[in-house]
């Protein structure tokens, strides 16, 4: 059976981006990267809600020619080839080795779970939230920046429904950015 990772970063007040929409704030030092680019190694799809899908479109074709960052240099050819797919009522089509899922995307996500398939769920909080309530987010690696916002978008929207969670690891990296990596309990509390 495959899974869908939650990956993710958020303030330390629980926000994933900041009151005017701004993600300036996340620092990916070389061990966190590391650890960054070997989860996203072991994805066979990179998921996306369309919110986060326009922003990472928007960088990662051409990341090179707004970033020297080692960490974005080095991402920036995974992203180009790893197989995507956003789940969208609205958008028709996409570049880059996309898939749009439109409809039917319980179903459509369970089949590929249910073929063996590891789905790594990029940030955001209305597809992570609509995924929760359906109970397909496997595990949840949530990492946890040194940094207020203040407001923002939360990094869980209210979910419909109390679920529990067993935490299977801890680990600070050298930005002092805490990973909180979750799995979903097999009894719901």
């Amino acid at each position: 059976m495959g899974k869908i990772t939650r990956f993710v970063h958020q303030s330390l007040d629980g926000y994933i981006e900041g009151p005017s929409g701004e993600f300036d704030w996340p620092v990916m030092d070389p061990e966190l990267s590391a650890y960054s680019r070997a989860l996203t190694d072991s994805a066979d799809y990179f998921l996306y809600g369309r919110v986060v899908w326009d922003m990472m479109s928007g960088f990662w074709p051409r990341a090179e020619e707004f970033s020297t960052h080692e960490h974005d240099l080095a991402f920036a050819p995974v992203w180009r080839e790893a197989p995507k797919i956003v789940v969208s009522s609205t958008l028709e089509t996409a570049d880059w080795n996309t898939r749009v899922i439109r409809t039917d995307v319980v179903e459509e996500l369970t089949a590929l779970k249910e073929s063996g398939a590891h789905l790594l769920l990029f940030g955001g909080s209305t597809l992570a939230g609509f995924l929760t309530d359906h109970d397909l987010i496997d595990e949840y690696q949530i990492f946890v920046h040194p940094v207020v916002l203040g407001g923002g978008k939360p990094v869980f929207r209210t979910p419909q429904q109390r679920f529990g969670l067993t935490l299977t690891e801890s680990r600070t990296f050298d930005s002092q950015v805490v990973l909180l990596h979750h799995e979903r309990a097999t009894d719901s509390a």
